[in-house]
Order: C-alpha cells, then sequence, then structure tokens
C-alpha cells in the first residue's frame, strides 16, 4: 500500500486522514462497506492521531471502542429522545450516530417524546392542555390530536435515519390501560404501559430494523391512551431484554455543586457525577428535592430495578454523547447502574495484558520495576486489578514475606482514571486481604510516590525494618525508600 501523501500543518509534517474500511454490511444481494474511521468520534482519522501529544491516549481509545463493538454487538439498546432534542440542531447528528451503532450490529429502539409538538398541535385545534403532577389529562375529544403529534413526531424519527439509510419501523406494540382516578384527578385518556408485544417487536429487530414507539398505546377495546415516553422506554426495555436506556435530554449534565450528593459519592474533578447506584437514587432525590431532572432520576432506578443494567443520562444538546457515553468507561453523561459496573478482585489469567498496559507507562518513566507476563503468571495469585465493565484500570499486588510482613507492590493506576481514587480502595482492599491471613505489618519500596503513600498511613523506615527475606535481595543501587504500616 503506498504512503499516503504528506501534508504540513503548523510547520510539521502530518500525513493527510485516510479512511479504512472496517465493517461491511450484507443485506440482500448488495453489499455496503462503510468507512467508520471517518466518524469524528468511534474512530479518529490518523491526522487526529498524529496531531495528538499522546499517540497513547489515541490508541487506548481505539482498543477500548473495539472492545465495546464486540461486547455489545447483537445487543439491544432503547433511546429515549425528549421532543426538545428532536427540535435541536443537533438532532441529525444524533440520527446519523443512532444508524452508525444499527450498522455496527446494536439492535435499536426508540421512543421520541412528544410533548412539546401535543402542546403545539392542541393549541392550534383551540384544545386546552392540563397537567397535574407532570402529567398530561388527556380527555376524549383531544386524544386523536395527541394521536396525530406522536405520530408526527416518530415519522421525522424515521425520515431523520432513512437519510442515513437505516430502515426503521413504526409499530403499535404497546397495550395500555387507563391510569383512572387518582387522588380525586380523573386523568381520562392518559394511561400506563400494559403490556408490550415482544415478539413481533424482537422479530422487527431481527430483520434489521430500528423499532420507534410513538407514546400511543390502545387497550384491548381499542381505545387509544396517551403514554409517558420515559415510561415507556422503561416497559420496552424490560420486555425486549434490553442491556441500556439512553435519555437524550434537554438538561444539563448532572454535576455538584448544583446537586446534592452523599459524601460516599464519587463525582469527576469537574464536578460531574458520572455514576450513580440505583440504591443511592432516593438519597439524592431527598437532597434535591425541587431539582430538574428529578423525575427522570427516578425513572431511571425504577428501569433498572426492573432488570435493566444500565440506564444513561445525557445532554442531548450536545454533538455526539450517544457515541462518547457508549464507547467509552467514564462516558459525558451520568449512568444509574445495578449490577457490577466496577469492582476490586483477584487478577486472572486472562487480565494479564491489561495489567500490563497498566504498569508499561508507569515502569517507562522507572516509577514501578517492568514486569513480564512470566513474572505476573508466576505470581498470579498475589495480584489484584480494579476491572470497569471488565476492563483494567488499576492493579496491585500483596507479597507475603517473613515475621509477620506482606509487601505491598505494583501499585498501577492508568493515568485516564486517577481521579476516581482507585490507588488508595486498592491499597484498602489488599489490607483487607492482609488481615484475612493473619498479617499485621505491610511496607512498600518506592523511589518516586512516597508522598501519596504517606498520606495513605505509611510511615518512614529503613532497609534495616524490612523481613530478612526482602533485605537480602534490596537493590542498594536502586535505593528505594521504606514506608511501612501497621494493620488493625
Amino acid at each position: 500500500m503506498p504512503r499516503p501523501e504528506p501534508a504540513v500543518f503548523g510547520g510539521s509534517i502530518r500525513h493527510k486522514p485516510i479512511s479504512i474500511p472496517l465493517f461491511s454490511f450484507e443485506k440482500g444481494a448488495q453489499t455496503a462497506t462503510r468507512p467508520l474511521l471517518t466518524h469524528p468520534f468511534i474512530f479518529p482519522t490518523l491526522k487526529t492521531v498524529m496531531a495528538n501529544r499522546n499517540i497513547r491516549e489515541q490508541v487506548d481509545l481505539i482498543r477500548e471502542v473495539f472492545t465495546y463493538i464486540e461486547r455489545f454487538k447483537g445487543s439491544i439498546f432503547v433511546i429515549k429522545i425528549a421532543n426538545d432534542i428532536i427540535d435541536h440542531p443537533c438532532f441529525l447528528q444524533h440520527t446519523g450516530d443512532l444508524a452508525l451503532l444499527h450498522k455496527a450490529g446494536i439492535r435499536t429502539v426508540i421512543v421520541p417524546g412528544a410533548r412539546r409538538r401535543i402542546d403545539e398541535v392542541l393549541e392550534r385545534f383551540g384544545a386546552a392542555s392540563q397537567f397535574v403532577n407532570g402529567t398530561r389529562i388527556s380527555d376524549p375529544a383531544a386524544i386523536d390530536l395527541v394521536k396525530m403529534a406522536a405520530f408526527d413526531v416518530a415519522h421525522r424519527v424515521m425520515t431523520a435515519l432513512s437519510s442515513h439509510k437505516t430502515p426503521a419501523v413504526i409499530g403499535n406494540w404497546v397495550r395500555a390501560r387507563s391510569r383512572g382516578v387518582v387522588d380525586g384527578v380523573d386523568f381520562q385518556r392518559t394511561g400506563f404501559i400494559d403490556k408490550v408485544d415482544a415478539p413481533t417487536l424482537t422479530q422487527t429487530l431481527n430483520q434489521g430494523s430500528v423499532a420507534i414507539f410513538p407514546c400511543v398505546g390502545h387497550n384491548e377495546t381499542g381505545q387509544p391512551f396517551n403514554l409517558s415516553s420515559d415510561e415507556m422506554a422503561g416497559a420496552v426495555a424490560a420486555a425486549c431484554g434490553a442491556q441500556k436506556i439512553f435519555h437524550l435530554e434537554a438538561l444539563p449534565v448532572l454535576k455538584v455543586p448544583e446537586w446534592q450528593v452523599p459524601e460516599s459519592l464519587k463525582v469527576l474533578e469537574d464536578g460531574r457525577i458520572f455514576r450513580i447506584n440505583s440504591g443511592t437514587v432516593s438519597d439524592i432525590l431527598a437532597l434535591n428535592p425541587k431539582q430538574p431532572g428529578r423525575e427522570l432520576l427516578s425513572c431511571a432506578a425504577e428501569s433498572c430495578r426492573g432488570g435493566i443494567e444500565r440506564v444513561h443520562i445525557l445532554d442531548g444538546r450536545c454533538s455526539g454523547v450517544l457515541l462518547q457515553e457508549v464507547f467509552s468507561n467514564l462516558g459525558v453523561g451520568t449512568m444509574i447502574f445495578a449490577d457490577d459496573y466496577e469492582y476490586i478482585r483477584p487478577m486472572e489469567t486472562s487480565d494479564i495484558p491489561g495489567v500490563l498496559e497498566v504498569i508499561a507507562p508507569l515502569a517507562e518513566k522507572g516509577i514501578l520495576i517492568p514486569r513480564s507476563r512470566e513474572d505476573l503468571e508466576q505470581h498470579r495469585k498475589d495480584y489484584w486489578v480494579y476491572a470497569m465493565d471488565s476492563v483494567i484500570h488499576g492493579c496491585a499486588a500483596l507479597h507475603p514475606r517473613e515475621k509477620g510482613w506482606a509487601e505491598i507492590a505494583a501499585v498501577a493506576v492508568d493515568a485516564r482514571y486517577a481521579q476516581l481514587g482507585i490507588g488508595a480502595r486498592l491499597l484498602s482492599r489488599l489490607s483487607e486481604e492482609a488481615l484475612q491471613l493473619g498479617i499485621q505489618q505491610v511496607f512498600v519500596l518506592t523511589t518516586r510516590t512516597a508522598d501519596w503513600f504517606l498520606s495513605q498511613g505509611f510511615k518512614e523506615a529503613s532497609p534495616a525494618d524490612l523481613p530478612p527475606d526482602k533485605l537480602a535481595v534490596y537493590n542498594t543501587k536502586r535505593n528505594s525508600r521504606v514506608l511501612v504500616k501497621q494493620l488493625s
């Protein structure tokens, strides 16, 4: 393959971007190849990679994307799109991203919100709108107008997908029932989701089409009911066994100090609340009685309790947020989860390549002693890893020594995730393990990170304080500082 013609950018030589076809998608007798490397987020072009100061980060990003593509291929994602986002300039970009997910083998269901469009149609025809606790009361005289608005929005989504050559079907797959009279309020033709026709929906997805659910359903006698699109997203996801729900909303990202959160909840350096265990949502709602987005957060937690692994809340006014949330661990929004999204566990043989990747940058800087695959295999039972979505982002080892001592070694964290406190959590877990083994004292040898270990409760010591088996192999040329800690 000939080298691409070089181009000069800012006085330095860069190669012109190249587009490499990664996937071929066959439908009928026609085969279309999509050059996904041209997409600005999923696969950065060679120009972008070369322009970045840290090529390793770009390589890691590409690996991360491929990992997630393989993991999610064949999965079902339900995407609820707020009506405000369908009217936003970013909407067409979002549908392009949805088309990419579809072409990558992710089966997609879309639930478009229609509140604004329903308001417009009712106003045009002189029909009143009434809400109680955020829920519209739909009277029999106006329900046909509600249907017209809901299907109009669904058609807009289908048309936008067709411009990306992505087949979509608008379906009547929901049976509804009346909300009835609640606290003296008759909600008339506003209803709940009673049942989702999962077999027909699954057949539609397996045939290669995106399924679109307008926010209307019918009861067993054929009467139409206006339905909540947020509730429908959860019900549809549960019925078809979806792995994820995404809410593209016209709301800012959840951050502190705008949101009050329990002290135990980790947030990123910019204040973003990037993950919430569904069991913590009630505490957050209690701390934020008037915060916009409370209902959405509550609905997300309810979906998790109903069996959905992850629910993601995104600011749909920003381009590319869906792909960034799908194909990166930290994402750009807030994830509500009910499973073991992240955990510290003993290292397995299959983790060794990931551990070597985490250790390598620190070994290159001389902060850690280089380890080989053979070293890790030999001492596999001593190593623990921090995994997020099955991807290794941190590691540490606990090596038992003589005289009731243990050495903590190879403490390494992917720099992109250092702000999450992974190192401290690994130390805490190793301390617990040491106590279970009857070990009361641990030590570390370090040349560059003594300040951090001192902040974790370690104390200065000398090589003479080391247990005999470690003192015998102490490397005087490296001259590592010795730090010890008494466990309790």
